[in-house]
């Protein structure tokens, strides 16, 4: 499909600057840009691109002000990442949309599927589940017995959910996304082994969460893990047993929740930051990457790093003293060696 500087402008409530009758049908990198493709320039480290792009229409902020001649033409609006979103969103949606199920794969004679469902081949749908309407299965995914996943939610092929767990509407799994298993549950004998625990809870993900390819959310001891409505999550992550993450956090890749942690809203969590169990951490809370948190945090909004974490100004200012920890300690030693001199004298 092509689609003309001035319709996307109408789209995206943007103005267009330079010719509106150019169309594009695909979209490429700034750097990249090719005749026919659409680009966006939202970061200024990349704004000397827009002046040697082949790229045919650009989405600029439409506070961007040029230095100089630019060839392509021009969508201003309000905010180029988002309008690209709005844009890319509208391109998959006009994709052509599986329906129906595919053979071989097996549905319960129990289960109840809504309308327009899609279920791909050697999927597993089990007893008394319940699809909401437009539900996207794709091939090899498995639904254990008497799980419920809302409208329009898409399990990417290899996804496993376990028996008992409730997913909601507008949800994305990736491929390899497990939901359900086991939490990490083992008392300690006498006999120095470790005897199962079994966990008889289960997961509920509300509306609007996405989890990335090879993430694993374990079933709780008792009770529920419980993902908030819009929580992001990234590839890799480990959430634990009665893990709680509220609305609207996102957490990248590598990272490690252990058992009841509780995360609160709208908290930013970078890659590879370690939690330890039964801590809470307050709304709206930043942790930078490689961080290790061991305690509470319940100050709204705290920025905090390294570990073990504690808040980021702080930290900047004893990394600078540890990296020259070495140049120190020559002076140090130089001092000592003088103040030695100076005794003998």
């Amino acid at each position: 499909m092509e689609f003309r500087a001035q319709d996307i402008a109408e789209f995206l409530n943007g103005e267009v600057e330079g010719d509106g009758t150019v169309a594009v049908n695909n979209v490429s990198r700034i750097e990249e840009g090719k005749p026919g493709t659409l680009s966006f320039l939202a970061n200024p480290k990349y704004a000397h691109y827009i002046y040697e792009t082949k790229s045919s229409i650009v989405l600029v902020n439409k506070d961007f002000v040029a230095d100089k001649e630019i060839v392509a033409t021009l969508v201003r609006v309000d905010d180029a990442y988002q309008a690209l979103a709005q844009l890319l969103e509208m391109y998959e949606q006009s994709k052509p949309q599986h329906v129906g199920v595919e053979q071989p794969s097996f549905v319960s004679k129990t289960a109840q599927v809504g309308e327009q469902v899609y279920i791909g081949a050697f999927a597993y749908i089990g007893s008394n589940v319940k699809l909401g309407k437009n539900v996207k299965i794709y091939p090899h995914s498995y639904v254990g017995d008497n799980v419920i996943i809302g409208d329009n939610t898409v399990l990417n092929s290899g996804v496993k959910i376990y028996e008992n767990c409730k997913i909601g509407a507008e949800c994305i799994f990736h491929s390899g996304v497990v939901i359900g298993g086991d939490g990490f549950g083992f008392a300690p004998s006498s006999a120095n082994n470790y005897k199962k625990v079994p966990q008889v809870g289960n997961v509920v993900i509300e509306d609007h969460v996405e989890i990335g390819a090879n993430t694993c959310v374990d079933r709780a001891t008792m009770g529920s893990t419980i993902i908030r409505k819009g929580v992001k999550l990234d590839n890799l992550i480990q959430v634990a047993h009665n893990v709680e993450i509220d609305e609207n956090t996102v957490i990248a890749s590598q990272t490690g929740l252990a058992g009841s942690t509780k995360i609160g809203k709208n908290c930013m969590i970078g890659g590879q930051v370690g939690f330890a169990g039964h801590i809470s951490i307050a709304d709206e809370v930043k942790i930078a990457a490689q961080s290790g948190l061991g305690k509470n945090i319940k100050k709204v909004g705290t920025v905090v790093q390294g570990s073990p974490a504690f808040e980021f100004g702080p930290y900047q200012k004893s990394y600078v003293l540890f990296k020259n920890l070495p140049k120190m300690r020559e002076q140090i030693m130089t001092l000592e060696k003088e103040l030695k001199e100076l005794k003998k004298e």
